[in-house]
């Protein structure tokens, strides 16, 4: 993505239909994730930071990682020094399991190049819930070819697009059994939101499969799957509070160090 393409997109966000749907989707976001003050959370892809920012106003501790080194550098500026930010890919998470209560990935999955190892790494690093949301081509703006406008100038062929049932067969080939919440947001053609934001308000959202954005919540149950894989080398561990130190676990199984978002590398432990 370009400077340009993010000033595109900061624009639409200023329009009154901007506002209006953009608080739309976030709305759904916070139902369906219910951040709680003090919660670690991370979320993959975040882009500018636009969605760490609402988690931090909310109380969270965030974390995001995201492969684009620009858009780190917005979500840098955007956050100052109240968010850890990390390079890398969904599909490779650099931080140990059950590491986060919270793992979110927003319009992020799509352009991932292995949607399933990226979900199951979420559910890998996570010890509570983690949160999907993505765009629904099936819906009446995707069927306008509007999608573009309703989320990213970046949106386009290069996006692989979702659907609930492909969603939840991927979660559940992960945690077979497990008890998904969903819904979604935005029904209406393009062009009626100049008039008719009262009907949209009107439609239920939850368990409702066809507005243009939709999430999925699910809970993972803590584990300790590699913690209990053989300690290569000693390290001085510490139970403050109770949390595994972050990138420790991972490192064993890596054993190299983690990049950040100044080119310069740092330690797990």
């Amino acid at each position: 993505m370009t400077a340009e393409e993010g000033t595109i997109h900061d624009d639409w966000r200023a329009t009154s239909t901007g506002r209006y749907l953009d608080g739309r989707i976030k709305s759904l976001i916070l139902d369906l994730t219910a951040p709680r003050v003090g919660e670690r959370l991370l979320d993959v892809g975040c882009g500018s930071g636009e969605h760490l920012s609402l988690f931090r106003r909310k109380g969270c501790d965030v974390t995001g990682i995201d492969p684009s080194s620009f858009l780190l550098d917005q979500a840098s500026q955007r956050l100052r020094s109240r968010a850890e930010l990390s390079i890398g890919p969904a599909e490779d998470l650099p931080f140990s399991d059950n590491e986060f209560d919270v793992v979110t990935l927003i319009n992020s999955l799509e352009f991932t190049n292995d949607p399933g190892l990226a979900v199951a790494e979420a559910i890998r690093v996570c010890r509570g819930r983690v949160f999907i949301g993505v765009m629904n081509r099936y819906s009446l703006i995707g069927a306008q070819g509007r999608l573009t406008n309703l989320f990213h100038p970046r949106v386009g062929t290069n996006a692989r697009f979702f659907h609930l049932a492909s969603l939840s067969a991927m979660i559940r080939r992960q945690l077979p059994g497990v008890r998904i919440q969903w819904g979604s947001v935005i029904f209406l053609p393009w062009g009626w939101y100049d008039f008719a934001t009262g009907l949209e308000e009107r439609l239920p959202a939850m368990n409702n499969p066809f507005g243009a954005f939709f999430g999925l919540s699910f809970s993972v149950t803590f584990t300790f799957r590699t913690i209990q894989e053989i300690i290569r080398e000693p390290v001085a561990l510490t139970t403050e509070g109770g949390r595994p130190m972050p990138g420790v676990v991972r490192e064993f199984k890596r054993n190299r160090p983690l990049p950040t978002i100044d080119g310069g590398m740092k330690n797990g432990s």
